[in-house]
C-alpha cells in the first residue's frame, strides 16, 4: 500500500476530506520521530506495536564488492516490535 492509497483509505474510513486525512498521518508520523528522538526514546501504541530506539555496537565487517574488511561505526537506529494484536492479525 502506497501512502496515497492509505491516505485515501483514512479518508473514507473517518469521512474526513483527503487533505484532512494527509495531515492527520502527517501528523501521527512526526509525532513518532519526536518520541524516538525525546528523552524516553520509544512509543508504544496499542493493538500496532512498539517503536524504540535501539543500540546497534561497532563491529568489523566486509565490503561485498572488495572482500576488503572495514569497521562499521557503533548507531542508534529505529526497531519495531509488533503488538500481538498486530501479530494474530496477519497470521489469519
Amino acid at each position: 500500500m502506497t501512502k496515497a492509497e492509505l491516505v485515501a483509505k483514512i479518508a473514507g474510513e473517518a469521512e474526513i476530506s483527503q487533505k484532512a486525512a494527509d495531515l492527520a498521518l502527517r501528523a501521527i508520523v512526526g509525532s513518532i520521530h519526536e518520541s524516538l528522538t525525546g528523552a524516553d526514546g520509544s512509543i508504544r501504541i496499542p493493538d500496532l506495536g512498539t517503536f524504540r530506539i535501539s543500540h546497534r555496537k561497532a563491529r568489523t565487517g566486509v565490503n561485498p564488492r572488495t572482500g576488503e574488511k572495514m569497521e562499521i561505526p557503533a548507531a542508534d537506529v529505529p526497531a519495531f516490535t509488533a503488538a500481538k494484536a498486530l501479530k494474530d492479525a496477519v497470521k489469519d
